[in-house]
């Protein structure tokens, strides 16, 4: 993974447009077998909105902050893993596959820009290295916010 981490530094500091780049890192990220899809929502008026991603068609490209998993890490600033989401309450369905999912939000300044979003279609994936992973993912990105 560190030699993504690398990939990923290259692309943010690239001369591409911002969206060019979160489209690029989302095929990326993608490219990890169980990182079924991969997307960004940038917060937006206490709107999340879905900005770039690779995956199935999703009809949730505004979710408002505190709705489902993307909504609630906004509302704790923090990442949040949900291994089987059959069992979370607060879960909005973006498709009958996914079975997890793992959101980390993207700080500037002390502030949450963004958010990255990977569902899985395997249950309880994500590991502690995923999380340490996309925290450190995050942390390059927030360059382009």
């Amino acid at each position: 993974m560190e030699e993504m981490l690398e990939k990923i530094k290259e692309i943010v500091e690239g001369k591409r447009k911002r969206d060019e780049k979160l489209n690029e890192i989302c095929k990326l990220l993608s490219k990890i077998p169980y990182y079924n899809w991969v997307g960004f929502y940038r917060v937006c008026n206490e709107k999340l909105v879905l900005t770039a991603f690779v995956g199935e068609e999703t009809e949730h490209k505004t979710i408002p902050v505190g709705k489902g998993i993307c909504g609630m890490a906004v509302k704790q600033g923090k990442t949040i893993v949900v291994q089987d989401v059959s069992k979370e309450k607060n879960y909005i369905a973006c498709s009958p596959k996914v079975k997890a999912e793992i959101v980390v939000p993207i700080f500037k300044e002390g502030k949450i820009v963004a958010e990255i979003d990977i569902d899985s279609h395997a249950k309880a994936p994500f590991s502690k290295n995923d999380k340490e992973f996309l925290e450190k993912v995050a942390k390059i990105i927030s360059k382009i916010f």
